[in-house]
This record gives C-alpha cells, structure tokens and sequence, in this order.
C-alpha cells in the first residue's frame, strides 16, 4: 500500500473551509487506497484527517512524541500510534514510512516539517514527490516567496517547479501519483578565484 506524509495544523483554523478540505482529503486518501502517515494527533486539522480517512477505511499510522501522548494529544483509535522520543525521531520515521509528502494548512510546525522534505528533494536525499493543498489560497503568500527566492537566484526554476501545489484534494493526489523525480543537482557557487 503506498503510504502519503501528511503534515497539518494542530488548530482548526479561523475558517472551516480547512476542516473541511482536511476530512475530504483523508477521504481521498481513504478512497484511493492510501495509507496515511501523520504527527499522531487527535486535534485540529490533524485529528479531522485522520478521522476522515479511519471512516472511509483507510489506514493512518500516527507518529508522536510521547510528551504529547502525555498531553492528551494523541489519536488512539488510529491504526497504529506509534511513540517516540524527540522531533526528529518523529519526522524520520514518518519520512522513512512514506512515498510522497503533502503540507495541509497549518502553522510553523507544518511548514517546517514539509520544507525539510522539500529541502531534502532538492538535495536529492529523496526523490518523493512533495506537495502543497492549497485551500482557499492559504499558501498564495508562500509561493510566492518562492517564487522571489528564485527570481533573487536562490532557487533553481527545475527545483521551485518540484513542489506540487493544488487547491483540490483528488488533483493534488492524481499530481503526486503521476510525479516522478530524479535528481538535480543543487548548483555550486563558489567564491571567484577560489
């Protein structure tokens, strides 16, 4: 079964535009035959994912750390939650679990989580796909950052053009299943005369 990372905020949002997009896209997931592997959370757009996908009969792996499962914050009717010790032992077993990564709304935890495995696609430590659901234009502001990081020469167009971004739930997954990478390597820019 292939397996999709799905990063999302731990909030609800101030919209319910993004709950919404949240349940159909575990719904999606669920239908396509998907499994979900996530932070492990029973709130916000974290928890209405999961409990989209558990409802249409998907599979949802959640990985938490186990101050968080002591917080109450973890999803216990998941498939499998699995607890661990540190953040970075959270995101390398999810990245380890998973054939492609997509970014829901969310906060700075979301963004940083799916930048490490857009920075990681770039350096070619993977070759997933990654991409963005873009709800209700959500990430608009950030793309076009992106968009000025390779314009101020940051950013290659071949690797600004690697993330995958879309509005609706069965698109975004239909992108991402047709999307295969190989590896680009990242320009070297070194000190003239050096």
């Amino acid at each position: 079964m292939p397996r999709i990372c799905v990063y999302a905020g731990s909030s609800f949002g101030a919209a319910p535009v993004y709950s919404e997009a949240a349940g159909a896209f575990g719904t999606a997931c669920a239908k396509r035959g998907m499994g979900i592997v996530y932070g492990g959370g029973s709130v916000g757009l974290m928890g209405v994912l999961a409990d989209a996908a558990l409802a249409a009969g998907g599979e949802v792996i959640g990985v938490i750390p186990r101050k968080m499962v002591a917080e109450e914050r973890g999803h216990h009717g998941v498939t499998e939650l699995i607890p661990v010790d540190t953040m970075h032992e959270r995101k390398m077993r999810m990245a380890q679990m998973a054939d492609m990564f997509v970014a829901l709304p969310g906060g700075i935890g979301t963004l940083e989580e799916i930048f490490e495995a857009f920075t990681w696609l770039q350096l070619g430590l993977h070759l997933k796909p990654v991409g963005l659901l873009n709800v209700d234009g959500f990430y608009d502001t950030l793309l076009q950052f992106l968009d000025q990081t390779r314009d101020r020469g940051f950013l290659t167009s071949t690797h600004r053009d690697m993330l995958s971004v879309e509005s609706d739930p069965d698109r975004l997954l239909e992108r991402l299943a047709n999307t295969s990478h190989g590896h680009v390597p990242k320009p070297i820019h070194r000190t003239p005369g050096a």
